[in-house]
C-alpha cells in the first residue's frame, strides 16, 4: 500500500492543500496563517520542504507541534516545485487536492468557495480563481488576475495567450491529477502545461471562481513578475505549442494577432479582419475537437466580438457603443468582462 493510501486509512479529510517550499522563511508564516485560518477547516496542509537552506523546515516543524492538520515533508535534495507538488499529491489524503504558493496569501474564503463550486457541479474537474498583484509587504496593489469564469471562454483564453487559470493556487478533483501523471517534473522553474494536459486527456471542465481570493505576493524573489520581456517571449513558445496541437501550421503572424488582442493593443483594419478569420478558426477547431461543445459556440463569438471591440480603431468602437445602445435587443452588449 502506498503512503497516499496510508494516509487515508488513518484520516480522510476532504481537502489536502498541497504548498512547496524552497528558502521561503520570509513569507512562510504568513502564507501557512492564511490557510490555517480559513473558513473552511476540514483540510491538511501537506508542506513540502524541497532541501531549503534557510529557516524553511524550522518554521514548518514549529506549525506541525501547534495544529495537527500541518504535516512536513523533506526532501533529501532540491528537486524543483514540480517534484515537491507531486511529492504532495502522493502523500495526500484528500479527496480535493488544492495548492497554494509559500509566499503568497489566500484569503478566509478561498478553500470554502472553491468547494463549494465543485460540490455543486461534478462535471467541473478543476477551479482557479481571480487574484490580486500585491507588494511584499502587502500595502500596494500592483493589478489584477481576472480569469473567465465559464469552461468555454477558460479554453478560448488557453489558445489565445489570455489568462485562464494560475494554477498554483488550482483546487482539482484527485482523479484527473493521477490521470495526467501530476505536474512535469523536468520544468524545475518553467511552466507546466498541466490544465492543457487535462484538457486533452481528461473529460473534465474548468471553472473560475469570479472573486478575487488570493494575493500574489511581488518581491526580489520572483523574478518572473519583474522580467516581462522574458516572460512574453516564453508565453509566445508556450502559446504556440498550444495551438500547434490544433492546427498544422501556426504562423507569426497569427501569433501576434492573438498576442495584441491578449494585451489590449489596437489593430488597423487589415490586422482586425486577419483576427477574426483567427478567432473563427480557433473556435471551429475547438468545437471539432470536441473541446467544448456546439452549444458553447455563441458565447465565444460573443467573447471574440468583446476582443475584436477593444482592440479596434477608436472611431469603430464609438460606433459600436452607439449601435448598443440605439439597437440593445439586436446587438446586445458583449464588451463587459466576464459577469
Amino acid at each position: 500500500m502506498n503512503l497516499s493510501a496510508r494516509r487515508k486509512s488513518v484520516s480522510s479529510p476532504q481537502v489536502s492543500v498541497i504548498m512547496p517550499v524552497y528558502n521561503g522563511e520570509n513569507y512562510l508564516a504568513e502564507a501557512i496563517e492564511s490557510i490555517l485560518t480559513q473558513t473552511f477547516t476540514d483540510f491538511e496542509l501537506l508542506i513540502i520542504d524541497d532541501a531549503s537552506q534557510d529557516r524553511s523546515l524550522e518554521i514548518i516543524q514549529e506549525y506541525e507541534r501547534r495544529d495537527a492538520r500541518v504535516r512536513s515533508i523533506r526532501l533529501d535534495r532540491n528537486k524543483g516545485v514540480s517534484a515537491a507538488r507531486n511529492r504532495g499529491f502522493d502523500a495526500a489524503g484528500g479527496e480535493y487536492i488544492a495548492f497554494m504558493d509559500s509566499d503568497d496569501v489566500s484569503l478566509p474564503t478561498r478553500l470554502e468557495k472553491q468547494l463549494q463550486l465543485l460540490q455543486e457541479n461534478p462535471e467541473i474537474g478543476v477551479v482557479g480563481i481571480c487574484s490580486m498583484k500585491v507588494s511584499s509587504d502587502l500595502t500596494d496593489y500592483l493589478g489584477s488576475r481576472i480569469g473567465p469564469p465559464a469552461h468555454p471562454l477558460i479554453v478560448l483564453a488557453i489558445f489565445t495567450g489570455a489568462v485562464f487559470l494560475m494554477e498554483g493556487a488550482i483546487m482539482a478533483r484527485r482523479q484527473p491529477m493521477q490521470t495526467v501523471g501530476g505536474w512535469d517534473e523536468s520544468l524545475r522553474y518553467g511552466e507546466d502545461e498541466l490544465i492543457v494536459r487535462m484538457l486533452f486527456q481528461t473529460s473534465i471542465r474548468f471553472a473560475n471562481v469570479s472573486e478575487i481570493l488570493y494575493l500574489q505576493r511581488r518581491h526580489d524573489g520572483n523574478k518572473s513578475l519583474h522580467n516581462i520581456p522574458v516572460a512574453n517571449r516564453e508565453q509566445g513558445v508556450y502559446l504556440r505549442r498550444r495551438l500547434s496541437l490544433l492546427w498544422d501550421e501556426v504562423t507569426d503572424d497569427t501569433l501576434t494577432r492573438f498576442q495584441r488582442l491578449r494585451d489590449v493593443k489596437k489593430l488597423n483594419w487589415s490586422d482586425r479582419r486577419a483576427a477574426k478569420k483567427d478567432m473563427r478558426r480557433l473556435i471551429k477547431s475547438l468545437i471539432e475537437r470536441q473541446l467544448v461543445e456546439p452549444a458553447d459556440r455563441p458565447l465565444l463569438i460573443a467573447d471574440m466580438n468583446r476582443r475584436l471591440e477593444q482592440a479596434s480603431p477608436r472611431l469603430w468602437q464609438q460606433f459600436c457603443h452607439w449601435r448598443r445602445h440605439r439597437f440593445p435587443r439586436l446587438f446586445p452588449d458583449t464588451f463587459q468582462m466576464y459577469p
